[in-house]
């Protein structure tokens, strides 16, 4: 085990220098002179040498890559240009309210969509199983600005059981009065991709040769299903959560955004409109590298859930 953990964070270097130098390339070739962006329409050639002598910008290339090699290992990428806020502070600040999200929808679509998917295989090739399938398309047709607009209209401003937007200092009142409605929107709009892709990797393993023996062994349909096959269907299931872990806290910026909830993905929009390169650069190599380390972690939960699992 510790020798694959060795080999796999030497692996990691070669792909995490390969981020570096993309991003670095994108950003001072492609995204332009940030010195004109901060220096404005009406700034003379004074005012924008001495902008790029701040930045670093008119050091040689391999000085300005190694600037911002030690910003990565330092965690610190400077301030925001739009606000001056540290860029650390900015990331850890926005962190906490797109985990209170992303962390119970997370878990809720995850458990909730193996339960599903094992209750239809007992029940597969039936009515029902077309129905469900039937009405997991027609959701996954359904843009999710329509589900925030009518989540909100009827639950919000109609029955008043939800704020509209907010959000506050303690985690028990945001989970459970601001974060809860984005949750439900997040999981009616997850749960029907969810829910068919999981139903193909447990029907994927219900034909196979081990579960025809189960059955002529006398076993009976529920336990060959909840334990059997799901223990086998489990490996795509960590491997799916696992690779759109990092994504999320991206892409939930749609339900940070009309919901005013200050979270990582907002603050990407934000910075984006505001082309304040320091935080767009942090987060982006800060994703790639949770993106690696979340493939590790499955990996390793790969033998957890199957110990035939051999890891080399």
């Amino acid at each position: 085990m510790a020798a694959y953990l060795l080999r796999r964070l030497w692996q990691m270097l070669p792909t995490m220098a390969g981020v570096i130098v993309l991003v670095f390339v994108l950003f001072n070739w492609v995204g332009g002179d940030p010195a004109y962006l901060l220096a404005g329409k009406m700034a003379d050639e004074a005012a924008i040498a001495n902008i790029r002598a701040q930045l670093g910008i008119d050091q040689p290339v391999w000085v300005q890559l190694g600037i911002f090699l030690k910003q990565i290992l330092t965690f610190d990428f400077g301030n925001a240009w739009s606000t001056g806020e540290p860029v650390s502070h900015i990331i850890a600040s926005r962190l906490g309210p797109s985990l209170t999200v992303l962390v119970p929808l997370t878990l809720l679509e995850t458990f909730l969509g193996i339960a599903l998917a094992l209750a239809i295989a007992f029940v597969r090739g039936s009515l029902t199983d077309r129905a469900v399938m039937v009405a997991c398309t027609v959701g996954m047709s359904i843009s999710i600005l329509v589900y925030i607009i009518v989540f909100q209209y009827f639950f919000a401003y109609k029955l008043g059981l939800f704020p509209v937007q907010g959000w506050g200092n303690s985690l028990g009142e945001n989970l459970l009065h601001y974060a809860l409605l984005p949750i439900i929107i997040g999981l009616a709009v997850s749960i029907a991709p969810t829910l068919r892709l999981y139903r193909s990797f447990v029907l994927d393993e219900v034909n196979q040769d081990y579960v025809r023996t189960a059955r002529a062994k006398g076993l009976g349909e529920r336990r060959i299903v909840w334990v059997h096959v799901l223990r086998n269907a489990a490996i795509p299931i960590i491997t799916h959560v696992m690779a759109n872990l990092p994504a999320l806290l991206i892409g939930a910026f749609l339900l940070e955004r009309f919901f005013g909830i200050p979270g990582i993905g907002r603050e990407v929009i934000l910075a984006v409109e505001r082309s304040d390169f320091p935080v767009i650069k942090a987060i982006t190599v800060y994703v790639a590298a949770a993106t690696m380390v979340f493939n590790l972690l499955a990996d390793l939960l790969y033998q957890a859930v199957d110990p035939r699992v051999q890891l080399k």
